[in-house]
């Protein structure tokens, strides 16, 4: 095992169809932390697409991952993805929407329900436990009555796109700062009131 990589997982649906969807967002920040490291994403057999790099010379390794599956059973590429790094659940980090945390907000944590969230729970009974790291980025819930399922499907309003950029890109900064610090850390600037 290598003592410094990182499994970050960006979760999301297949396709130029989804591609805008509020729920491809975790696929928009693996998308940028690939960027920050200069690496290029290419087809791997685990059924995923995958970059390897640093982010900075001292920076710990990452494999960043978007499975090629749809996000009901994301699961299957990232339990093989851990397998071929010989990669513990501790090392996965999975980046994900969030329904039930508002919109522009961030919430880290470790293990817990799936709360709804099937790409999650995909993930969680593949591994076999529900302890991996996870950056879940809000979307808030769907106005009315309208369905949650479609809710998420949907792409953002055009008043959320404004504000969706620093978003993609505060959370890429999660990600680096729990494979930096710690999970304790993150939470202590993620979670904090905002001035």
């Amino acid at each position: 095992m290598d003592a410094e990589l990182w499994l970050v997982v960006g979760l999301g649906n297949p396709g130029p169809a989804y591609a805008a969807n509020r729920h491809n967002l975790g696929q928009w920040v693996v998308d940028v932390l690939a960027e920050r490291a200069g690496v290029t994403f290419k087809r791997h057999r685990a059924n995923a697409m995958i970059a390897e790099g640093r982010i900075g010379p001292m920076g710990p390794r990452y494999v960043f991952a978007k499975p090629s599956s749809f996000m009901n059973v994301s699961g299957t590429p990232v339990a093989k993805l851990l397998r071929f790094y010989k990669l513990p659940p501790e090392r996965l980090i999975v980046v994900h929407d969030e329904l039930d945390i508002p919109f522009d907000t961030i919430r880290l944590k470790i293990g817990g329900g799936p709360g709804g969230h099937n790409g999650i729970k995909s993930v969680a009974v593949n591994l076999g436990t529900p302890d991996f790291l996870r950056v879940r980025v809000g979307i808030g819930r769907p106005p009315g009555r309208q369905d949650p399922a479609a809710f998420v499907l949907k792409d953002f309003t055009a008043a959320e796109r404004k504000a969706v950029p620093s978003i993609v890109e505060e959370a890429a900064d999660a990600v680096e700062l729990i494979a930096r610090d710690g999970l304790e850390a993150a939470q202590q600037r993620f979670h904090s009131p905002r001035d």
